[in-house]
């Protein structure tokens, strides 16, 4: 071989590996751009979209600017497992994040499981997502029903022992999970005495809400538990607040969001309880500096504070990043060891993926609504949440024992 050849090929060999290097690391990203959960969506994107923005201009991950590829899962599973087979198998995703609803992150959660490619589930608080359904390469970022139900019994049995409760669940997997686990931890499994009514999913009607909560207002119930997320939330407490139960009753909505709660605004909501795994102000009260970085960087970025939809999509493109340099590899079993067991703080205090079940742990919070001039004093108008009572991760989450026990009384092997 001539020098000039030598030289030649050394030149194509720089420029193949240089192109190689610049080559762009994808990324799936399913979620509601419409439906029910839609506004939850726009938030996740907001996150997603400012987290890859600040690593790629840090340098982007092992070299490789990141890439978000994005669809729409309607909120629907079938959708969201169609989307997530089209997005590693044609669009060439390495990972694959979103939700919302919990029986669409699992359905998409199997479909990459199926194309050896990890799922990341964002708002999926249903048991089963890393419970009974869960697997290997399904990763819970936000907490789940258990541990939701925890927190708030904590406060519901300090201030409201031996009332009676009334149950209003949307029908499907994440409905069922939070009302069977908060009965079961706030005394209210006597369904005679704590009534409850189940709600149509995706596509209940207002008719549906109006005569489950004229069902509530007939009975003694003192404290009205609306198991309804995203925009069916929003619809029911409305008319809760049109019939006078937000006056007679302790209205209680398990997994509150701040999109949510702009939507309905702080005169309906108003003293109205809920559980939250991070909300803004958390960070500024307890002096978490990448948190307050996060949250202002948030707002000037889109003139809004974010909510825990957007603070988990963000979170998981950066536990996605630290895990692949830590590997030093993008491929799925390397980046699937280094999640397991790793502990991190980023935008609260520590959290920790368990390595027995890809639950992410993490300290939960009861928050109460705030009055309307206390919203309203916040620059961005979404003073909404003050912080009532909080439970340490390792207390909230279930025991590998109970984990276990509820595996095996779903038929599923007590191991991923």
């Amino acid at each position: 071989m001539s020098f000039r050849t030598l030289l030649l090929s050394v030149c194509l060999l720089a420029l193949v590996n240089t192109g190689a290097a610049a080559e762009s690391l994808r990324l799936g990203f399913n979620y509601p751009q419409s439906g029910r959960y839609k506004e939850q969506g726009l938030q996740q994107r907001l996150g997603a979209f400012l987290a890859v923005e600040e690593i790629n201009r840090s340098g982007g991950v092992l070299g490789r600017p990141l890439e978000l590829v994005i669809r729409n899962s309607r909120g629907e599973p079938d959708q969201g497992a169609e989307n997530t087979a089209e997005l590693i198998d044609n669009e060439g995703a390495q990972m694959v994040f979103g939700g919302v609803s919990s029986a669409v992150a699992i359905a998409s959660g199997k479909a990459a499981r199926d194309r050896d490619r990890l799922y990341f589930g964002t708002l999926t608080y249903s048991n089963a997502t890393t419970g009974s359904e869960g697997h290997r390469h399904m990763f819970r970022e936000p907490y789940n029903a258990w541990m939701t139900a925890r927190v708030l019994s904590q406060y519901l049995n300090a201030n409201h022992a031996n009332e009676e409760y009334f149950y209003i669940t949307a029908d499907y997997t994440w409905g069922w999970s939070v009302e069977e686990s908060l009965r079961g931890f706030s005394n209210t499994s006597d369904v005679e005495r704590h009534q409850g009514v189940r709600t149509p999913f995706p596509r209940a009607l207002t008719s549906d809400f109006q005569a489950a909560l004229e069902q509530a207002k007939a009975s003694d119930a003192k404290v009205l538990v609306l198991v309804l997320f995203g925009d069916d939330m929003v619809r029911a407490v409305n008319l809760a607040y049109e019939l006078g139960l937000t006056q007679q009753m302790q209205v209680v909505v398990p997994n509150l969001t701040l999109g949510m709660a702009r939507e309905v605004g702080p005169t309906i909501l108003e003293g109205v309880v809920g559980a939250v795994p991070w909300v803004w102000n958390l960070p500024y009260e307890h002096d978490y500096a990448r948190g307050m970085a996060f949250v202002d960087a948030f707002s000037e970025h889109y003139d809004m504070r974010p909510s825990s939809a957007a603070a988990s999509a963000y979170s998981i493109v950066y536990q996605y990043r630290d895990a692949v340099e830590r590997a030093g590899s993008t491929r799925t079993a390397d980046v699937m060891r280094a999640l397991e067991g790793h502990r991190y703080s980023l935008l609260k205090d520590e959290q920790y993926w368990r390595a027995f079940d890809h639950q992410n742990v993490q300290s939960v919070h009861v928050v109460r609504i705030n009055d309307r001039e206390t919203v309203m004093a916040d620059p961005y108008s979404s003073g909404y949440f003050t912080i009532i009572a909080s439970l340490p991760g390792d207390e909230a989450a279930q025991t590998r024992e109970e984990w276990q026990a509820r595996r095996r009384e779903a038929g599923r092997s007590d191991t991923l």
